[in-house]
C-alpha cells in the first residue's frame, strides 16, 4: 500500500501480510476435531441460546466439556465459549449475558468475580509485526473483582483481588491491574507505529497516480 508523505514529499510502501500464509489457525485446539465440532454444537444449543434459561445446565453442559466451575456459579444466557476444558471459575461467580470467552488459552477466574453483560475477554492475538501468527496468552481475573459491562480483557492480562474495572474499559495486553482498584482505561490514541521505518519503502514520487 502506497500512501504520500506530505511532508517529505515522497511515497512510502507499507508492507501487508498475506494472510493466507499465517500460521497457527488449529495450533489452540488441544483436542480432536469431533470434541471442537461437538462443543461447537453444544454451545449453540445449550449457552448462546437465548431461550435456555438455566443456569445450572449451562454450568453441566461447560463441566460435560472440560471447564473447571465452582459451587453456586450463575452463568446468564446468549454467552460464548472457545474451549471450555480451558475455562476455570471459582465459587460464587457471575457471568452476565452476552460475555464472550475467547480463550484459545487458559482463562482463570477467582471465587465472587462479576462479569458484566457484553464484556470481551480474548486470550488470543497475532504477530502483527511479521505473519500474523497466532499468539496464546493465559488471564487471570482474581477473586471479588468486577468486569463491568462492555469492557475488553486482551491476553497477558491479570486483574487483582476486588479491583472494579469501569464500563468499555480495555485493559492489556500484558497489564497488571492492581488489587483493591478501580481502572478506567480506553484507549483513544495512536500509540505506536506498526511496522518501523526500516521496512517501509520510500521513492522520490511527489505524488500518487490517480
Amino acid at each position: 500500500m502506497s500512501l504520500y508523505d506530505t511532508n517529505s514529499g515522497k511515497i512510502n510502501t507499507i508492507p501487508v501480510i498475506d494472510l493466507s500464509k499465517a500460521p497457527g489457525e488449529r495450533s489452540a485446539w488441544d483436542k480432536p476435531k469431533l470434541i471442537v465440532y461437538l462443543w461447537g454444537a453444544a454451545e449453540l444449543i445449550f449457552i448462546s441460546n437465548p431461550w435456555q434459561i438455566s443456569s445450572k445446565l449451562r454450568v453441566s453442559v461447560l463441566r460435560l466439556f472440560g471447564a473447571k466451575i465452582g459451587r453456586d456459579v450463575v452463568y446468564r444466557p446468549r454467552t460464548r465459549v472457545k474451549f471450555p476444558w480451558k475455562l476455570h471459575i471459582g465459587d460464587r461467580s457471575w457471568i452476565g449475558e452476552g460475555v464472550w470467552f475467547h480463550n484459545q488459552d487458559h482463562l482463570y477466574i477467582g471465587d465472587d468475580v462479576a462479569i458484566s453483560q457484553e464484556t470481551l475477554v480474548t486470550t488470543g492475538s497475532h504477530a502483527f509485526r511479521s505473519d500474523m501468527a497466532l499468539i496464546c496468552r493465559p488471564i487471570i481475573i482474581e477473586t471479588g473483582s468486577w468486569i463491568t459491562a462492555r469492557c475488553i480483557i486482551l491476553g497477558g492480562t491479570r486483574i487483582g483481588s476486588s479491583a472494579v474495572i469501569s464500563p468499555g474499559s480495555v485493559i492489556g495486553p500484558n497489564e497488571i491491574v492492581e488489587a483493591n482498584t478501580i481502572t478506567n482505561n480506553c484507549h483513544s490514541k495512536s500509540t505506536a507505529k506498526r511496522f518501523q521505518a526500516d521496512i517501509i519503502k520510500t521513492t522520490d514520487e511527489t505524488r500518487i497516480d490517480k
